[in-house]
């Protein structure tokens, strides 16, 4: 099976940190980012694809065209177009089922895990702002409705953690914009559209840590050992 990491971003949260470097190589206890998410990947993902942009010459030199005993195949994303966009340029080099991740945050190995039995999911995580994300609308079966940015209240408290089991299905839909107007086109705004014709599982995140900030990577490290 198959593994998306969307990986070209800058980054420009990290100020001077990622000036020479992607966000995804900067390093957690001595390995980068990208290292420690392809061991937290369940073992029936054989097959990785990296979607890079800035500075992606620093992914190809580290993992080169095999890394863990994985096959790895690169994408370039020159016009950073939301991770719609990101996606839809690995579209022929995808088959069937596969899992697609942020290039910057960390997941549990179970949690990845749980998502592959179903078809279609999307994996969330329990928080107390909801301004602060994309939050997941749900029915009552657990299953994905909608997703909603940055509400000010929400009922929903399921956060979108840029985890997710699509198939092909998923191209057969126009790319939706993140925000009206806006040149980016959202995975996740995508996936919603989809939602009204199948089923989309909802997943519940044991653990999960975005890095967008220098002080997150302070926390990663403390925390690190979560999720695995």
């Amino acid at each position: 099976m198959q593994v998306v990491i969307l990986a070209a971003g800058r980054g420009k949260r990290m100020k001077s940190l990622t000036d020479e470097i992607p966000k995804p190589m900067l390093k957690l206890k001595g390995k980068p980012i990208s290292e420690h998410k392809i061991n937290m990947l369940p073992k029936e993902i054989d097959e990785i694809i990296f979607v890079i942009g800035y500075c992606g010459d620093y992914i190809i030199r580290h993992f080169k065209r095999y890394f863990a005993g994985r096959r790895i195949i690169y994408v370039y994303q020159d016009k950073i177009n939301g991770t719609g966009g990101a996606l839809h340029l690995a579209r022929s080099v995808l088959r069937d089922k596969f899992l697609v991740i942020m290039g910057d945050d960390l997941y549990h190995k179970k949690d990845l895990k749980r998502m592959l039995k179903h078809d279609l999911a999307i994996l969330g995580h329990e928080v107390e702002d909801v301004s602060l994300f994309g939050i997941i609308k749900t029915n009552k079966k657990g299953h994905m409705i909608d997703v909603i940015e940055n509400p000010i209240r929400s009922k929903d408290k399921l956060a979108n953690a840029g985890a997710y089991v699509l198939n092909q299905k998923f191209f057969d839909y126009e790319l939706v914009s993140k925000k009206a107007g806006d040149s980016e086109f959202g995975l996740p705004q995508t996936l919603a559209k989809m939602a009204r014709d199948h089923v989309i599982k909802v997943e519940k995140a044991t653990a999960w840590h975005a890095i967008g900030r220098p002080e997150d990577l302070k926390v990663a490290e403390k925390f690190l050992h979560k999720f695995v």
